[in-house]
């Protein structure tokens, strides 16, 4: 059994003070979703088409390329708090790690592969139209 107060045991495993932080970066990150989704819908609700080359041709204005980045920024961050959540809460020790890490490799690269697409095209529709 161990010595001391019940206090003087679970002392250094209180609040990591971080929660505001988290909850904060949360509710910020779901404001400017739905600012920049609305913008989106929006945006192609406006479209004379949705076909390939119309939706190309729109996202290579940088009016639509930088909004479509900042919401996959957004979005992906977003996921990645909220994923980190139910990782915390619901998985222990190694595995919490191992979550955590695959979960940081997977929106990082799936960002990185949604703004690469991105700009890949509004580069593209640069150069065509030069």
């Amino acid at each position: 059994m161990a010595s001391g107060t019940s206090i003087g045991r679970v002392r250094g495993l209180g609040s990591a003070k971080e929660g505001t932080h988290h909850w904060w970066h949360q509710r910020v990150t779901a404001g400017s979703n739905l600012a920049l989704m609305l913008w989106f819908i929006v945006s192609l609700a406006l479209l004379p088409q949705l076909d390939h080359a119309t939706v190309s041709a729109w996202l290579g204005s940088p009016w639509a390329a930088i909004p479509m980045a900042l919401l996959v920024l957004s979005v992906f961050y977003h996921f990645r708090l909220g994923l980190q959540v139910v990782i915390e809460d619901y998985s222990h020790a190694e595995t919490r790690v191992v979550l955590m890490l695959l979960l940081n490799f997977f929106t990082i690269g799936t960002g990185a592969i949604a703004i690469f697409s991105i700009l890949k095209l509004a580069f593209a529709a640069g150069a065509v139209s030069a």
